[in-house]
């Protein structure tokens, strides 16, 4: 929902709620996310109803979409490694070079961040992600990690992509509430892909049990 050009470096700076405006968002989901936002905003002035508005930075954790080609880049590496390792074909597919440079919040100060922006007196959009930046070389390099193997790169240019760089400006989610995400990626990224594999497994076994019949 950002005005992209703002979001051409990859070495970004971090985008604060101002940010939105002049409006030059992603076309279609950009858009009505801005167009939400002042929905909100004219049902509070011109209703009463109040409204709190979220800007999500890039969630992730267990129990989100890991296949399939929906899921976000933190499900997708962590599934891509674990398949690499258990077929003992060490190769990773990379949309882009690699060097696009993101954000990513855990579930977990997802939930928190929402509860408390819920429960305060904020009414203006307010940035709700983590300030941790990463480029997605170095999101494969924590899960390769976390999994205990290196895996040959493949770089796909012609597959999506997004922008160059995104990252969250938590200057007034710090003034308003004295707090920011900050659960570091390597641990949400080592409790989520426990939880991926344990789904493939049971994929698997499950499939594995259906042929057997």
């Amino acid at each position: 929902m950002y005005n992209g050009d703002k979001q051409k470096d990859f070495a970004v700076v971090p985008l604060k709620e101002e940010d939105a405006y002049p409006a030059l968002p992603e076309d279609g989901y950009g858009w009505e996310k801005l167009f939400t936002e002042r929905m909100c905003r004219h049902f509070e002035e011109d209703f009463g109803l109040q409204t709190r508005v979220a800007r999500y930075h890039n969630v992730y954790g267990p129990y989100g979409t890991w296949d399939g080609g929906r899921e976000k880049a933190p499900a997708a590496i962590c599934r891509k490694v674990l398949e690499a390792k258990y077929s003992g074909n060490h190769q990773i597919e990379i949309w882009g070079d690699g060097k696009q440079t993101r954000s990513f919040m855990y579930i977990d100060d997802c939930t928190y961040g929402t509860q408390a922006i819920l429960e305060s007196d904020i009414r203006e959009p307010i940035n709700l992600g983590s300030s941790e930046l990463v480029t997605i070389n170095q999101l494969v390099d924590i899960v390769e990690g976390i999994a205990g193997i290196s895996l040959e790169r493949k770089y796909n240019p012609n597959a999506p992509r997004g922008v160059n760089g995104r990252n969250s400006d938590n200057t007034l989610i710090k003034t308003y509430l004295g707090w920011e995400p900050s659960i570091r990626l390597r641990d949400g990224l080592a409790k989520t892909y426990e939880w991926i594999e344990s789904e493939m497994l049971a994929k698997s076994l499950t499939h594995a049990s259906a042929a057997a019949l």
